[in-house]
């Protein structure tokens, strides 16, 4: 008899393991939706159906995902942990979650992402990140997001933005980028690239706008010519690291002279994206090319007329002083030739 009791209540656990609905939370069989939001909840709740597919958790009050959170709900392809001050995300917090594809973890506290964190997720389309306190993200979320076609970052503290993360995401549509904290100098110029890219595909973004340097505060990325962007200075090797060991130093340790702490800004000031004149566009250069060639053409001519003009002056000049000479010598030759005839033989 006892036997059979432990059989039945081993029945019941497992039916409501299977079938049951935890408290606080609403559960439609049907579709498979499990509905836990504004529920005051702290933590996940335990016992969900297995055969969840859809799950809310937001407007709660949970601030920490430990590994294998979801391990209960393994069809899961829709996971709404929004507005919870979620800011601590364990790296294994969504393994085996391979059916995933909607993950939004909007309004919370991250302030930043493990690059293992998303790893088990091979699945998933829409990511939204947006509103959070977030200021890096990782070179990589983990392997190719083949199926990933909306990233929404917008509202985070972001400066920089690997242009290798977004190349790991080559079906990406929609991006969403506003509102952050984007220092637009030479480490900015592969994201600037790779937008550039991505809109001449057909994607769609909400922009990048700076947030720094003052020049260019307020001005979008996309619209700051390539040429005001230098390469970012390479880190010089420490000249002293390679130096072999003086044998006069006390316990192999190398005087050093004093850091200079105005290099570290210099720098920093090198990186800064530096305003320099625009060079002209070909359409101004063919012009004022043009333009030239016309007023030379013009001061040609203008020198040719006044070389003719004194040539023609002085012609006449010549031609008017030399005609009453020629006649007032006529005579005189004619008088001396009379007389060389008239002269004896």
């Amino acid at each position: 008899m006892k036997g059979e009791l432990l059989l039945f209540s081993g029945v019941i656990v497992l039916l409501q393991v299977v079938y049951g609905c935890p408290d606080k939370c609403r559960c439609h069989s049907s579709t498979n939706f499990v509905d836990c939001s504004q529920q005051g909840l702290a933590e996940i709740p335990s016992h969900l159906p297995r055969q969840t597919r859809t799950l809310h958790l937001q407007d709660n009050q949970i601030h920490h995902l430990p590994a294998f959170a979801f391990r209960s709900v393994p069809w899961l392809t829709a996971l709404n942990l929004s507005n919870n001050s979620l800011s601590d995300l364990a790296p294994g917090a969504f393994h085996g979650l391979q059916h995933l594809q909607v993950l939004n973890l909007t309004q919370n506290s991250l302030i930043s992402l493990e690059s293992r964190l998303f790893h088990s997720l091979p699945q998933l389309r829409e990511l939204d990140l947006s509103s959070n306190n977030i200021s890096h993200l990782p070179t990589s979320l983990g392997e190719t997001w083949e199926n990933l076609t909306i990233l929404a970052v917008q509202q985070n503290q972001l400066q920089q933005l690997d242009r290798a993360l977004l190349e790991s995401m080559p079906s990406v549509r929609l991006l969403f980028l506003k509102d952050n904290l984007w220092k637009c100098n030479c480490h900015l110029l592969g994201l600037k690239l790779w937008l550039e890219k991505f809109i001449y595909k057909g994607g769609i973004t909400d922009g990048v706008i700076c947030g720094s340097p003052d020049t260019w505060k307020g001005k979008d990325l996309l619209r700051i010519p390539h040429e005001l962007y230098q390469p970012c200075p390479l880190a010089a090797p420490d000249p002293e690291s390679s130096q072999p060991q003086r044998p006069g130093s006390t316990h192999g340790v190398v005087l050093r002279p004093p850091e200079n702490h105005n290099s570290g800004e210099r720098d920093l000031l090198e990186c800064e994206l530096k305003p320099k004149p625009r060079p002209a566009n070909l359409r101004h250069a063919i012009a004022t090319v043009i333009i030239t060639g016309v007023v030379c053409g013009i001061v040609c001519l203008m020198m040719l007329a006044a070389a003719i003009y004194g040539c023609t002056y002085a012609a006449i000049t010549a031609q008017y002083h030399g005609g009453p000479l020629a006649q007032t010598n006529d005579p005189g030759k004619v008088e001396e030739k009379e007389r060389l005839d008239s002269s004896p033989a």
